[in-house]
């Protein structure tokens, strides 16, 4: 469903440079010679900055890594790259993070790839915790008032956009279009649970794959490239190393450690706290969150939505849009919205009391990232050396297609509820267009949709102008 985000590193720098230090690349390959095996130290290095400044999402994460590991320090072939990123497309999850979690893996074994997942992840955890202390501690300044109240109709676009880049994209023939439309009906007028929503595109979708495959078919992946970049350390013949192999004790201590590590977390949620306990109830919401990420960011966030404002209370809708605000302007994977979340719910629940809040922020913002992307280093360490063994490339299945056509449903239904906060602010589920209609957001939300669409605008430069706009028009009225 993501297939647009990457094909060869496309769009990640200026035109006709790009094409010519591509092709000054692919005529000199020849001619180069592997580069030196790579330290784990420098290797860390590596990963470490990666994790500040991986702005732009999945798309700028994947193309970000592509030109600096395949093209410039060709530590990874063309071909080896796609692999393992054809892998990680069809994961539940953040494929950005996981495909590092790969990449370090392959380079480094075990060791390698949980340094590179965790250093994607841990600045990320770090900034957004410290934004949103920020953001509870100093929302009211009118200042930050201001700057969020222009975010906010930006974030509405850029939902709308992810919805309209991923329904071009998966939507190929009636019989999905059909399925997006009822995937939304189900969860905007029916409030069906998300999890409900996956498992019956998935049903449909493997039905499908068997009595009308053409509708199903898989496509838009990755495949294979012949783009060469000059010879790799990872290089298309490279044999596996030992620690790639797959081996049934391999697969069982992997299995075994990370099940140990989510029962001693979780246990020791429960005897701290009980099972009722915030905390406890955030280890438990975000591992099953883990597990029904298909569709990245986007489509988990209904699901969160639905747990945090209305099953538990963690926070309110404004707050929802406010953290995917300040999540799409902090490096790391989209996903650590759900730190927001975290950080939010155990500061309004005050479980360390009123005079603990900021450590009950930080406590909840940890929780809900542990929970949420253990199960990603699982998928990898467990899976990843069955990938390398077969080594053919992985398409995406007719009941993923079926669940990435019900995705676009669910995406569209996250636009319209962020679409209905942001213009009518007042409004409650009673009298749904009562209160004050918010011109200003709804010409903020145009211009940046077009921005996104017709002229192709980063979502750092739309965020940015619309908070400045926001900012602005705050000081005005």
């Amino acid at each position: 469903m993501t297939g647009e985000m990457l094909a060869c590193g496309e769009r990640t720098g200026s035109g006709k440079e790009d094409f010519e230090m591509s092709t000054t690349a692919e005529a000199l390959a020849k001619d180069r010679k592997p580069p030196l095996p790579v330290s784990f130290k420098a290797a860390l290095v590596y990963w470490l900055k990666l994790g500040f400044v991986s702005f732009g999402g999945p798309a700028g994460q994947i193309s970000m890594m592509h030109t600096e590991l395949v093209e410039r320090r060709r530590w990874i072939s063309e071909h080896r790259f796609l692999h393992a990123l054809n892998y990680t497309m069809v994961l539940p999850g953040p494929e950005a993070q996981q495909l590092a979690t790969y990449i370090g893996w392959l380079m480094h074994g075990t060791a390698g790839g949980i340094t590179a997942g965790v250093l994607f992840v841990l600045p990320s955890l770090a900034i957004l915790s410290a934004l949103t202390w920020v953001y509870l501690a100093y929302g009211d300044v009118p200042a930050v008032a201001g700057v969020l109240f222009g975010i906010k109709p930006a974030v509405t676009a850029i939902v709308v956009f992810a919805a309209y880049r991923i329904g071009t994209k998966a939507l190929r023939n009636g019989v999905l279009w059909a399925m997006a439309a009822a995937a939304f009906v189900a969860i905007f007028f029916l409030h069906v649970p998300f999890p409900y929503i996956v498992l019956g595109a998935g049903i449909i979708g493997y039905a499908g794959g068997h009595f009308a495959p053409h509708k199903f078919k898989a496509g838009g992946g990755h495949g294979a490239s012949e783009k060469s970049y000059g010879p790799a350390i990872i290089d298309d013949d490279t044999p596996v190393p030992d620690w790639a192999r797959f081996t049934w004790r391999s697969t069982h201590a992997h299995l075994a450690v990370g099940l140990g590590i989510w029962i001693l977390a979780e246990g020791s949620l429960y005897l701290l706290f009980g099972w009722d306990g915030p905390l406890t109830q955030m280890g438990w919401f975000f591992t099953k969150a883990a597990l029904v990420t298909f569709g990245g960011a986007y489509a988990v966030l209904p699901y969160v939505y639905q747990g945090g404002v209305e099953h538990y209370g963690w926070l309110t809708g404004a707050q929802m849009i406010d953290g995917l605000a300040l999540g799409e302007t902090t490096p790391g994977p989209l996903i650590m919205v759900v730190a927001f979340v975290g950080f939010v719910g155990a500061w309004v629940k005050e479980i360390f009391g009123p005079d603990g809040l900021l450590l009950a922020g930080i406590a909840g913002a940890t929780v809900a990232t542990v929970f949420t992307f253990l199960p990603s280093f699982l998928f990898i360490l467990i899976g990843a050396p069955a990938v390398e063994a077969t080594r053919h490339d992985v398409k995406f299945t007719a009941p993923l297609t079926g669940i990435t056509a019900a995705v676009v449903g669910v995406i569209l239904n996250l636009a319209v509820f962020f679409a209905w906060h942001v213009l009518w602010p007042e409004a409650t589920e009673a009298a749904p267009f009562s209160g004050r209609f918010e011109w200003f957001s709804l010409l903020v939300t145009v211009l940046a949709f077009i921005a996104l669409w017709r002229y192709r605008v980063g979502i750092i430069p739309v965020i940015g102008v619309s908070a400045a706009a926001g900012l602005a028009y705050s000081l005005l009225i």
